[in-house]
């Protein structure tokens, strides 16, 4: 299985080969303002199945936090993907063409949410990382 992703303008494309490990959505005000949404969708992948297939060089990135990078495209300002310790381990859902095979299955750092928002589904809530994970 490969999945395609791309910006808003289609200048930057990334590939990622097999699947997405799991999807959540975030709540942390970081990812509220980077994506100028209640919540940002993740998809987490292994880092080695992650490539930029064109427009790398239009591909900016910044430290959004110690240790993650977030990338994102200088043209059209989507967001893309980030980065835990120098390898890409997230896509942005928005930016997956097509049907990525899986759904969020939690919502993170709920404890920071938007107080606009009521999250209504009856996914798991954690107000921060989950338990067992933090990368």
């Amino acid at each position: 299985m490969s999945l395609k992703g791309s910006c808003l303008c289609g200048t930057v494309k990334y590939e990622v080969t097999g699947s997405l490990d799991f999807a959540g959505n975030c709540h942390c005000s970081i990812c509220r303002k980077s994506h100028g949404a209640a919540f940002a969708t993740w998809g987490i992948i292994k880092p080695d199945q992650f490539r930029w297939v064109s427009g790398e060089d239009f591909v900016q990135h910044y430290e959004s936090s110690p240790g993650r990078t977030r990338y994102f495209c200088r043209k059209c300002g989507s967001p893309l993907a980030s980065a835990h310790a120098g390898s890409v381990g997230e896509v942005v859902m928005g930016t997956i063409d097509g049907d990525p095979g899986t759904r969020p299955r939690e919502h993170i750092f709920v404890g920071s949410k938007a107080p606009w928002y009521d999250i209504t589904d009856s996914l798991p809530q954690h107000d921060t990382w989950p338990p067992g994970f933090m990368p």
